[in-house]
């Protein structure tokens, strides 16, 4: 049986299952031609280099995001969309660090936040007040919460329980938290404690608020 003809596509689909199943820090050019059973330099025919291999991988998870919804309300839609990327995300783990790592959006994202621009207009968003949005929702549009801080790797139950002791005395609040609070580590996106429900959570909470000011024109100076 012929093998597939090495292209773009294939390139990036082998590049997307290495990350899935490994780490992105892993990958390597190396890697991917020994997974694609061809030399390095056969993949520098279709990649320039890694950056450009990074860029064609986010926009292979920008894909399998869900167009537009036709025929609903646009709170209904963008709740639809954004929870298509997380469930894009949570199929490949490592694409929220590599959608922050970019510096230049590939045409595949400009076009993304393009319709996700035009589904607050045709919603009956203002100009200046889709402005206002897209800032707030920052990259929640994408399917996922950037966290000011990760969680500390698991470590000895031991030194964790005299970590806590010692960190009660001085920060009550934040100790109070971390013994109440747990997490669904099968639905975290990234590093930090972006679950599914928190994610949930604090969309709802934005797309509620972001309604009550469109029902009333705008944003009041």
């Amino acid at each position: 049986m012929a093998r597939e003809p090495l292209s773009k596509d294939r390139v990036l689909r082998a590049a997307v299952a290495l990350a899935d199943g490994g780490s992105i820090e892993s990958l390597s050019m190396r890697k991917l031609a020994h997974e694609l059973g061809v030399v390095p330099m056969a993949i520098y025919k279709h990649m320039a280099n890694k950056d450009e291999l990074l860029d064609g991988m986010v926009d292979v998870v920008i894909g399998e995001i869900d167009p537009p919804l036709t025929g609903s309300d646009w709170k209904s839609a963008v709740r639809h969309r954004i929870l298509s990327a997380r469930r894009a995300l949570l199929r490949h783990p490592w694409a929220s660090g590599v959608i922050e790592s970019r510096r230049t959006p590939t045409p595949v994202v400009v076009e993304y936040m393009d319709s996700m621009l035009g589904m607050f207009r045709s919603g009956g968003f203002s100009v200046d007040l889709t402005h206002h949005v897209m800032h707030t929702m920052g990259s929640r549009v994408f399917g996922f919460t950037q966290e000011l801080f990760n969680d500390p790797p698991d470590g000895d139950p031991k030194t964790q329980a005299t970590m806590v002791r010692e960190m009660a005395a001085t920060y009550p609040h934040i100790t109070e938290l971390l013994l109440a609070i747990s997490h669904d580590r099968g639905s975290v996106v990234g590093p930090g404690c972006d679950d599914q429900f928190e994610f949930e959570f604090a969309l709802d909470l934005l797309l509620d608020g972001i309604e009550r000011l469109r029902q009333q024109g705008g944003v009041q100076a």
